[in-house]
């Protein structure tokens, strides 16, 4: 059970992992977007837009940014790697079936003894209400406690 529970941390530790690897992503798309200057990469096609200069950032300011980036992606990427193999194996099908029935079995078990249980609880709540019920009828109780 211990086992389990150290798997299942590392799994919660995989996802928080994966969604900072994505908020960096998006992230960086969001910069490299918005942060960048148009720039004409042929001859034949001409820029239609320009940004004003306080829009983006300049050339080797630009190239920093994104070797930053690269570098946060990089890092971020190999710690989630390094967390998938640090899982373990997954068992064999059959030994997972025959994990599942035994869980099956007991909740079976488990779910008849809850069953019996609240079965015997409204068995004794219907004893106990008859014996209020004979206690309230009987008049004699009622006389020797007045006399």
């Amino acid at each position: 059970m211990l086992q389990e529970l150290s798997h299942m941390d590392r799994i919660t530790q995989l996802q928080d992992e994966i969604q900072q690897l994505l908020t960096i992503m998006s992230s960086s798309i969001a910069y490299l977007t918005s942060r960048a200057n148009f720039v004409q990469v042929s001859q034949e096609i001409p820029i239609t837009k320009s940004r004003n200069p306080d829009k983006y950032d300049p050339p080797d300011r630009f190239e920093e940014n994104k070797q930053e980036l690269v570098r946060d992606l990089i890092v971020k990427a190999k710690q989630v790697e390094y967390l998938i193999q640090s899982l373990p194996e997954p068992d064999p099908e059959e030994k997972q079936v025959e994990r599942l029935q035994a869980l099956e079995e007991e909740m079976a078990q488990a779910n008849a003894e809850y069953i019996q249980a609240v079965n015997r609880a409204k068995n004794l709540h219907a004893q106990i209400c008859d014996v209020l019920r004979n206690m309230l009828d009987e008049p004699d109780i009622v006389k020797d406690e007045a006399g």
